[in-house]
């Protein structure tokens, strides 16, 4: 039987004969029974009864040839495919550059047979117009209106922007490194061919199919990211906050399960806890009114107020216990009045105060031995001993403080706790140290 092939012209693109290698021409003969692939014969080697592997002489064939005309008779189907091969490589209109490419006809044949069969030809026209009307009806009530939209961000590579989008480019909604990005270097180096043994060739199926599974979960992973909102990270974590702690705790928790529900309905479980605590708070207010007596909220706000000055009341009251503990040790009242005066200003307590639980503080860390001691002078062995801080550690964080004055020129005590993370008491001991020695500036 004729079968129409799909070769082009140039005879490297084609391929070559199971018995000879060499390039097929039409009319060849394809066996009907092997494959796939396809076990191609031209007509030398088929007439000589070439057999190979499980491919034998007296299987069924079919004779692939495309000389044989399709739309007009001058024209076989080999030349109609070539003219469309001529036509995308040339362009349309360049009719001299497409004879040229085709050899086997003029200008004015390719010009009058393209334009006969291929643009003005009804049936084709028909079959279009009746294409674009269908979609037209399919789309008709489901049409959505244009709106000019923002030009999306186009972060450069290693900017603060695309750092905060995790790589992501809305311009391409893809990401500029994927997940497992190097997936596809396990299927480099494979290449299947006819002569594979059974147990080779169902290796690189498997390498295959891991292949198909990374895939798979990479788009998983991006589908969550998509549906969650979770490109810009910044923007998510300031929409959790929005929540009071025990609301964000249980955020933090089904977090893990948002991608099995789906992000509307995880979207809803969280409000709807939200608004649970909101009112389980508003009833134990309402208890606790109904406990005091109160029946109106007139009588409410009148108990709110009350309650608040009651509780500053009791502040005073336990500060002014504090200084009648501390009036009678000198030391320690000064201690008291510096904690007061940090309070005040708004910065954390840099002196604890002694309690009276009978807690016996850590004696002075013995420096004998450890690395880094004969490099401190008296006062910093001291400063060592007394906040139990290895000399090691005291010259890294001293150099720290250093280089960070210098290149300020003045260091305040909240960038001394930027830059060294430990104890902020510990922290404000080495900074005042430093300050009073001269090795840094206040800024």
């Amino acid at each position: 039987m004729d079968r129409l092939g799909s070769f082009s012209n140039d005879p490297s693109d084609k391929p070559p004969c199971k018995g000879c290698s060499s390039y097929l021409t039409e009319p060849y003969i394809k066996c009907a029974e092997c494959g796939p692939p396809s076990l191609l014969l031209c007509l030398q080697c088929f007439t000589r009864g070439f057999e190979y592997k499980k491919h034998q002489s007296d299987h069924t064939y079919e004779i692939m040839t495309s000389d044989f005309p399709v739309l007009d008779p001058s024209w076989t189907a080999q030349e109609e495919m070539a003219l469309l091969e001529a036509v995308m490589d040339c362009g349309f209109g360049n009719w001299q550059d497409v004879a040229n490419q085709m050899c086997t006809k003029t200008k004015e044949e390719c010009e009058k047979h393209y334009m006969k069969h291929f643009i003005n030809n009804p049936l084709f026209a028909s079959t279009l117009l009746n294409l674009k009307q269908a979609e037209e009806a399919k789309t008709a009530d489901t049409a959505i209106p244009f709106h000019s939209a923002d030009d999306p961000p186009r972060p450069t590579f290693d900017s603060l922007l695309s750092q905060d989008m995790a790589g992501y480019m809305p311009a391409r909604a893809d990401f500029i490194e994927e997940f497992d990005n190097y997936a596809e270097w396990d299927l480099r180096d494979i290449d299947f061919v006819e002569d594979d043994s059974d147990i080779l060739h169902a290796l690189k199926m498997a390498v295959v199919d891991i292949y198909h599974s990374r895939l798979k979960e990479r788009q998983r992973r991006k589908k969550i990211i998509r549906d969650h909102g979770l490109i810009n990270l910044r923007k998510f974590q300031l929409m959790e906050r929005r929540y009071p702690k025990e609301v964000q705790d249980l955020y933090e928790t089904m977090r893990r399960f948002a991608r099995i529900v789906g992000p509307v309905e995880h979207d809803k479980f969280i409000e709807s806890h939200a608004l649970e605590f909101e009112l389980r708070r508003e009833i134990k207010r309402l208890q606790e009114y109904r406990t005091a007596g109160i029946t109106n909220f007139c009588s409410a706000r009148t108990y709110d107020h009350l309650k608040k000055t009651r509780e500053e009341e009791r502040l005073k009251r336990t500060m002014l216990s504090e200084v009648l503990q501390y009036i009678q040790d000198s030391s320690a009242c000064q201690q008291w009045l510096r904690r007061q005066a940090d309070i005040d200003s708004g910065l954390s307590p840099s002196i604890p105060m002694a309690s009276n639980s009978g807690r016996r503080s850590a004696p002075p860390l013995n420096l004998t031995g450890l690395p880094g001691t004969e490099k401190l002078n008296e006062k910093e062995k001291e400063l060592c001993q007394m906040v139990r801080l290895v000399p090691g550690a005291y010259l890294e964080y001293k150099s720290a403080l250093l280089n960070e004055c210098n290149k300020q020129g003045g260091l305040r005590l909240a960038q001394a706790r930027a830059l060294i993370k430990i104890d902020v008491n510990k922290t404000r001991k080495i900074y005042d140290f430093l300050i009073r020695e001269g090795y840094i500036t206040k800024a």
